[in-house]
């Protein structure tokens, strides 16, 4: 079967971000997670900030919890890092045949597996970004009759209870991005979904708070 080409891209990526490991100062901090990571300049901004750490970016568009677990020695523990902040699993979330449930089990893996490599590590879980279907393009409004706003909140509490069991920490960084009804700011977004640089320097002083800390 032919990959499809999305596939081949992202492939690509993961072998670009395995030869930049190579040469990557150990005890930083990483940045993991799907799209809304891969397309956070994260990476970028941290040189400007005075006494961080290097922070490196291994987000990978289209992946789920499913697709990151075989690769987070390349994503993750090789850098041996000391702080470790992931989103993933919102395209996991795009799936209606995917429970809550399902999706924490795998989340669950992922972080015992980077816990019982780098030990010491911290691990900070992401809450999931809000959605505005109101100001999504039609290409994405299928995705967000699933995508709900509401299943992202239930999926969030999930993850905050998850991380409380497992010894790691929650950051709630979506204040910034709503509007008055809760949803992703339509200035903040592409297509509803997805965040432009506005929406990234709005979070930008929260995490790097947790960032600097």
């Amino acid at each position: 079967m032919t990959e499809p080409a999305w596939r081949a891209e992202k492939r690509r990526l993961v072998e670009r971000y395995r030869e930049e490991n190579r040469s990557a100062v150990l005890g930083g901090v990483v940045f993991a997670g799907s799209s809304l990571m891969e397309m956070f300049p994260v990476q970028d901004w941290a040189r400007e900030l005075p006494g961080c750490p290097p922070v490196y970016n291994r987000g990978v568009g289209g992946y789920r919890t499913e697709d990151m677990l075989p690769l987070l020695d390349v994503l993750v523990t090789d850098l041996m890092p000391r702080r470790v902040f992931i989103n993933i699993g919102t395209n996991d979330l795009s799936d209606p045949a995917v429970t809550i449930d399902a999706l924490m089990g795998r989340y669950g893996e992922i972080l015992r597996v980077i816990g019982g490599r780098v030990p010491g590590v911290e691990i900070i879980l992401m809450a999931y970004y809000p959605v505005n279907y109101d100001a999504a393009d039609e290409g994405m409004k299928a995705t967000l009759r699933v995508r709900t706003n509401a299943r992202i909140c239930e999926a969030n509490r999930a993850v905050s209870a998850l991380a409380a069991r497992l010894g790691c920490r929650f950051c709630d960084f979506n204040a910034p991005l709503k509007d008055e009804a809760g949803r992703l700011n339509a200035e903040y977004t592409i297509e509803g979904m997805h965040l432009r640089e506005e929406g990234y320097r709005a979070i930008w002083p929260l995490v790097t708070r947790e960032l600097l800390r």
